[in-house]
């Protein structure tokens, strides 16, 4: 079970953009890296061009690039801080019938786990 998950809330824990926080918006599992909304922005060219209307695209555009995971830690609204995610077990019943199924859960520093 992956730690970080796209849409989930992170706080960035080491590089030039240390402190900032975003969501993620996508997860690149061969690569082991996450782009983060507004996070480690870098400039690109775009070839100049044009589209079915007319209109001119290209020029110099501002890009999310991808983070290396271990940059990134969860982030609770709550407690206003990163926090370490784990899993656990637990059993729920649906339609009759019991299953186990893995929960996220933040741990913390004494805290008790709470559910993500």
């Amino acid at each position: 079970m992956a730690k970080i998950k796209k849409g989930d809330t992170v706080i960035v824990i080491a590089g030039r953009d240390k402190g900032k926080t975003g969501r993620v918006l996508e997860v690149l599992t061969d690569s082991d890296r996450v782009i983060v909304e507004g996070v480690q922005r870098v400039t690109k060219h775009v070839k100049v061009g044009q589209t079915q209307r007319g209109t001119r695209t290209g020029g110099i555009e501002s890009v999310e690039a991808p983070i290396h995971v271990s940059n990134v830690q969860f982030y609770d609204a709550e407690a206003k801080r990163g926090k370490r995610i784990g899993a656990r077990t637990e059993q729920v019943e649906r339609d009759g019938r019991t299953r186990t199924v893995r929960v996220r859960v933040t741990r913390g520093h004494g805290d008790t786990a709470k559910d993500i």
